[in-house]
């Protein structure tokens, strides 16, 4: 009797978007989904409706049946799950696949940019972490979520943008263009509409503002500025921790990594590859990876 065919799905799961792949055992893409965060710091059900929404989609452009999903080997890259807290509610959930591998959105950047070999990438996206893998030694650093760390990150920057605007505005410092950008961006008249609309939102809330923070500081603008060197100089820092393990790759990505890389120290820029392949790649390779393991268990 013929076996039938693996299928594989890989999910790239980030603050602000999920994105999964779905390939056969040849790696060939037979379909991709995109939806919205599937970090469970931001809260389990709303991340395994992501996952699930961009599965289905991931179906549907291959052309097969929702009940396929219960065939599916998944390797899940989620972000958060650095944190056991997290982790152990994704690996309680009672998921439909086949196989549910579980790791950080950290790990399959890291397999993806380098093929599954040694290297070290920094995320920049919603949140900011960075991960280096050397003789099958795994090194993390930062990661720790947007209430005390993601220095760097859009969640960070926007957040900073809002705090440093509602202090200009109180004539605690000086003006500039970027406190009236925010306002209009968020369309808020004064500093007390504006606290109130933008507090305790989500990190995928705030990192929709680092653009514009970015495009102030490109004309100089004093407080956009301020945010985005404090933001460069943690990323180098954190590129010069990786260095020190001599990876022989180091890549950056996420959505504010192309536009944070330009404000980086010049030792850190030049070390800078493109990534070989995205995420949502690695996490396949994790996948079969894991399925070998499984089977000769």
């Amino acid at each position: 009797m013929k076996r039938l065919e693996n299928l594989y799905l890989g999910i790239d799961g980030g603050g602000s978007k999920c994105k999964v792949l779905l390939t056969d055992e040849q790696g060939q893409a037979l379909g991709t989904g995109i939806s919205g965060p599937a970090n469970p710091n931001q809260g389990l059900d709303l991340a395994i409706n992501s996952i699930m929404d961009a599965t289905e989609q991931a179906l549907h452009a291959a052309g097969l049946a929702s009940s396929t999903v219960d065939q599916l080997i998944v390797g899940a890259g989620l972000a958060g799950v650095n944190l056991p807290k997290y982790r152990v509610m994704l690996e309680q959930w009672d998921h439909p696949f086949a196989q549910f591998h579980i790791t950080t959105d950290l790990q399959i950047a890291c397999m993806g940019a380098h093929n599954g070999m040694d290297g070290a990438v920094i995320i920049a996206g919603t949140g900011s972490i960075g991960m280096v893998n050397v003789n099958g030694h795994t090194h993390e650093f930062g990661g720790y979520g947007f209430s005390v760390g993601d220095q760097g990150s859009g969640a960070w920057m926007g957040i900073t943008a809002i705090k440093q605007t509602l202090q200009a505005l109180d004539g605690l410092l000086p003006n500039s263009e970027l406190s009236q950008r925010v306002l209009d961006f968020t369309q808020c008249k004064n500093a007390q509409e504006l606290a109130q609309q933008m507090a305790n939102l989500k990190p995928s809330a705030y990192a929709k503002l680092a653009p514009l923070v970015i495009e102030q500081a490109a004309v100089k603008d004093t407080l956009a500025l301020d945010i985005v060197l404090n933001g460069a100089d943690y990323i180098s820092r954190l590129a010069r921790k990786l260095l020190t393990y001599n990876p022989p790759r180091l890549s950056m990505i996420g959505g504010l990594a192309p536009r944070i890389q330009p404000w980086l120290d010049e030792d850190v820029r030049e070390r800078v590859e493109p990534a070989k392949q995205p995420p949502e790649n690695g996490a396949i390779l994790f996948a079969q990876q894991q399925a070998l393991v499984s089977e000769k268990a």
